[in-house]
């Protein structure tokens, strides 16, 4: 197999792994944050309301909450940072690794 159908393949496995639960489950899933998972699994084991200890930097400077679209946006650009630094740091090890041998 040449490395252009096995690229198409790969692409195509990727949109079927992509899509597949969102037909799968349409309207129904709830999506929520870790962030609320875990503090109702503290208030059902504690009984009582997990208050918390601290807001978030960016809100109280502010004195309002983000919209979520701007937490959506700062959490995309974190991943990208960080794949960015990740992914230079591997290109470099692996040009490093090749030139040596």
């Amino acid at each position: 197999m040449s490395k252009g159908k096995l690229a198409v393949l790969l692409l195509l496995l990727c949109a079927v792994i992509a899509v597949v639960p969102l037909v799968m489950y349409g309207n129904t899933a709830e999506f929520g944050g870790s962030d609320d998972a875990g503090s109702e699994a503290i208030s059902e084991l504690a009984g009582e309301d997990v208050e918390p200890w601290f807001s978030p930097v960016i809100e109280s400077v502010l004195g309002m909450e983000l919209p979520g679209e701007v937490e959506s946006l700062l959490f995309c650009l974190q991943v990208a940072i960080g794949s960015g630094v990740f992914f230079f740091f591997f290109g470099r090890y692996y040009e490093r690794s090749r030139l040596e041998s």
